[in-house]
């Protein structure tokens, strides 16, 4: 039995988990990756920092222009669009993708990490850039492509379905942290494979996971959104080791003793 079948049997004969269990161990392991979760969001921001200075340095000038013509000058901002060229445009999308990819290349990698750090073993910086290389990173550009265009038609039919999707997109990554062998195609079918069957318990622990990083990040200041954010993903990662577990060897996982 190849890999994608396991998973996928794996993941249909998984039990019923209970929330308060999982978010209990959200918390508790929370505690030990704060860190590393801070680490992930300097380096995402980072690494979207020329992205950012790309597309705001343009709007720069259009400021300029409006405190010389006033800023009730709408001949301003038809100036500013007119002068956008094709090629500007498609560099910020080329970077969109580029650095998008290089993103989810760094999250595959803090799930690694959380991992390390739930079984006691050893973490370096270095862990954060396991996959920031040729063969995973044309992957996560390709697993990028295919969540955008899977949310275009989401968002086009008034937003309602992107309540849905939004479960197997964060699985995703997670199962391309563990699973980098498998094709893109693969891992979208085992995200959504696993988001059906754990929907509703993982729909509710992200937004409570979410709610929760936000407030905490609010009362630190705004500044301690950087420690808290990572939190989200942690609900992801429990789901699947209780679900799935993680591979021993080449044939054989690991699975946690599922939650009664």
């Amino acid at each position: 039995m190849n890999t994608i079948n396991r998973l996928l049997e794996k993941i249909e004969s998984a039990k019923d988990l209970d929330f308060g269990t999982i978010l209990n161990e959200c918390i508790e392991l929370f505690k030990k990756t704060w860190l590393q979760g801070f680490l992930l969001q300097v380096f995402t921001v980072i690494v979207m920092l020329p992205l950012i200075i790309v597309v705001y340095i343009p709007f720069v000038g259009l400021i300029i222009a409006q405190q010389e013509s006033g800023y009730g000058n709408t001949e301003a901002f038809d100036n500013f669009f007119a002068g956008m060229s094709v090629l500007y445009i498609l560099l910020v999308i080329v970077g969109v993708f580029v650095l998008g990819s290089i993103s989810l290349a760094l999250h595959a990698g803090f799930y690694r990490i959380m991992k390390k750090v739930d079984f006691n073993e050893d973490v370096t910086t270095n862990d954060f850039f396991y996959f920031i290389k040729g063969q995973y990173l044309s992957k996560a550009l390709l697993l990028l492509l295919v969540t955008i265009l899977i949310s275009i038609p989401a968002v086009l039919l008034c937003y309602v379905p992107v309540l849905y999707v939004m479960v197997p997109f964060s699985y995703f990554t997670v199962i391309f942290a563990f699973n980098p062998e498998l094709s893109v195609g693969e891992i979208v079918k085992a995200g959504f494979k696993i988001g059906n069957k754990k929907w509703l318990i993982s729909f509710g622990l992200i937004i409570l996971t979410s709610l929760m990083a936000q407030i905490v990040g609010f009362l630190l200041c705004g500044i301690g959104m950087l420690l808290t954010a990572a939190f989200v993903y942690h609900p992801t990662y429990l789901i699947y080791k209780h679900v799935v577990g993680f591979k021993e060897n080449s044939n054989d996982y690991i699975v946690e003793a599922p939650i009664e």
